[in-house]
């Protein structure tokens, strides 16, 4: 009979020809020696190098085991995780942008009415400037008495005051951009997503009755759910160290491009729900579809393999063995190493690329629906339907992307470096490109919503360059890169909202737009300079640090990638 508590090699060859013959029941085999093989991850390698036959035979026996599991079964928890995660993403957007949406709905268009004493009074036959005008009442924050139009309660902020509310959300998502990343590499991420999306849920169901509040309540509800939800985005990263191996990395990072996905289905979801409901409905349905997300997130995704209670032994045996043998040897530092982090050309190619190319995505995302009402003139169920396009073109292309970038490196023809500069290059040149063709004809709706759709569409492809590139260089600590780098994009996200307010706020034309589009150019160049003369796929020396020797003289076992700060009994760090 092998010894089960503390087997050894010889133990568990012979453990899988007696078992193997005494149980009838291929489950029965596959976690009765999944308990003992996962006591340590180089038994594994051992058993395998030692016996390879026996090692086959029982790989063999687990795959006949999950042929004969029940349908439901059949489903891997690697599968429910990325289906997880792209939905989580597009709620995720959904719950940032449906107020660039919304807002549309919520002003009161000064230059069609004009107030007397709270009282609305539409001015289409009647000519002269509301500046000279003695009867108008002064914009405030107050929200009016119902207007004649629609029957719903709007509000008196001006264009400035409106760039303000879109932009505040910025103000609390940069702080916990770094401390997100770092807390996920070490409490998990699962704590860090699903809270950071459940606070958003219920602030964005509140949103409305803060709204009547005034516009200061509204903007600190906001900002507080950017401190919710600017932990999130890091969170990812370690969560891919531990489930995914190395070559499927690049698609994996492609499903936080569903956060694309999500603004292309609130688009128009909220078109429709305004002309019907009223933009208060926006809120609830949106904040009601995050909260169910969160509270499903919580009942079907862990942080590790090791701490899934329903992984079946083969699929975690498979996860585990593939991301060791892709790990480099050392262990992970007990603590970041700042000062060579700080000092990395790598790490800075990825930060400042990551800030250009989110510039312009949020530049598109907060200030498209107002570009399409204003300059193009398209009513608001209209605006949500095609400003919906470029994102279901960015994420196509984030998915092709990433597949092609996977199968690249797993040929081993091309380096790692090579085929993140490749995609990053394309990513980027392509969109400021498109940026110099919507500054001269940008007038004309077609083309606009062509180079706007194109754009997104070309920009997708950071999945399978920079955006994967913190796991390709130092997967220790790829949630504090990632971190470091959503900080940066975050504060050109408010300067995005700043610079279009400044830039449009006189009247709103496509020659103010213009000068948008030429800042985005510029933006965009130096992105793609940056990662292609600094960005590297290597793996970085700061990493990992070398295990001391034991006791024999020799090193101790490969390190694997993501080591958490305690790890659990039975887990085999990944």
């Amino acid at each position: 009979m092998p010894n089960v508590q503390n087997p050894s090699v010889d133990d568990i060859a012979e453990g899988v020809e007696q078992y193997s013959t005494r149980y009838t029941k291929e489950i029965e085999i596959v976690d009765f020696f999944a308990e003992i093989l996962f006591r340590s991850s180089d038994q594994q390698q051992q058993i395998s190098k030692k016996n390879p036959s026996i090692f086959a035979a029982f790989k063999r026996r687990m795959a006949s085991a999950t042929r004969q599991k029940r349908l439901i079964d059949r489903i891997t928890c690697r599968q429910v995780l990325n289906i997880m995660v792209i939905l989580g993403f597009m709620f995720n957007y959904m719950l940032r942008v449906n107020l660039t949406i919304a807002i549309t709905d919520m002003i009161y268009d000064n230059r069609t009415n004009a107030t007397f004493s709270n009282v609305t009074v539409p001015v289409e036959n009647v000519t002269f400037s509301l500046q000279n005008a003695s009867q108008t009442q002064s914009l405030d924050t107050q929200p009016v008495d119902k207007s004649s139009d629609s029957g719903h309660t709007k509000f008196h902020w001006d264009k400035h005051a409106q760039n303000q509310l879109l932009g505040s959300f910025f103000w609390g998502y940069i702080l916990t951009e770094l401390p997100g990343g770092r807390m996920a590499e070490i409490v998990g991420a699962r704590k860090i997503f699903g809270g950071g999306m459940l606070g958003a849920s219920i602030l964005t169901l509140l949103t409305p009755v803060v709204c009547y509040w005034g516009l200061i309540p509204s903007i600190v509800l906001r900002s507080v759910m950017g401190f919710f939800l600017g932990a999130t985005w890091p969170a990812i990263p370690p969560m891919a160290a531990k489930w995914i191996p190395p070559m499927e990395r690049s698609k994996f990072i492609a499903n936080m491009m569903a956060s694309a996905l999500g603004a292309a289905f609130t688009m128009p979801v909220c078109g429709f729900l305004i002309d019907r409901l009223g933009w208060a409905s926006v809120f609830y349905v949106t904040g009601a579809v995050g909260l169910v997300w969160s509270v499903s997130w919580f009942f079907l995704v862990f942080d590790s393999p090791a701490d899934h209670p329903r992984i079946s032994a083969e699929e975690r045996l498979e996860i585990e063995t593939k991301i060791a043998e892709g790990s480099g040897r050392g262990q992970k530092p007990k603590s970041v190493p700042w000062c060579a982090m700080l000092a990395s050309a790598p790490v800075w190619a990825i930060i400042i690329t990551h800030g250009c190319s989110v510039f312009g995505y949020f530049t598109v995302v907060n200030q498209l629906p107002t570009y399409m009402k204003d300059v193009l003139h398209f009513n608001v169920k209209a605006n949500g339907l095609l400003s919906s396009l470029p994102y279901l073109g960015k994420y196509t292309m984030a998915v092709i992307a990433s597949y092609f970038a996977d199968r690249l490196r797993r040929s081993g023809k091309y380096s790692t470096t090579l085929i993140r500069k490749s995609f990053t290059t394309f990513a980027i040149a392509i969109p400021a490109l498109l940026m110099i063709v919507q500054a001269f004809f940008g007038y004309d709706a077609i083309i606009s919503v062509t180079i706007f759709t194109g754009s997104l569409f070309f920009n997708g492809a950071v999945t399978a360059g920079y955006l994967a590139n913190g796991l390709d260089i130092a997967p220790n600590f790829s949630g504090t890169i990632f971190g470091m780098a959503n900080t940066l994009s975050s504060l050109g996200g408010y300067i995005s909202t700043t610079i279009v307010g400044a830039l449009t706020n006189k009247n709103s034309t496509f020659n103010e737009w213009r000068n948008v589009f030429w800042v985005l150019v510029g933006v965009y160049a130096l992105g793609g300079l940056m990662y292609l003369t600094f960005g590297s796929g290597e793996l970085q020396p700061w990493n990992s640090v070398d295990r001391k020797p034991s006791l024999n003289g020799t090193n101790g076992p490969k390190s694997q990638e993501m080591q958490p700060l305690n790890k659990k009994k039975d887990e085999v760090i990944a």
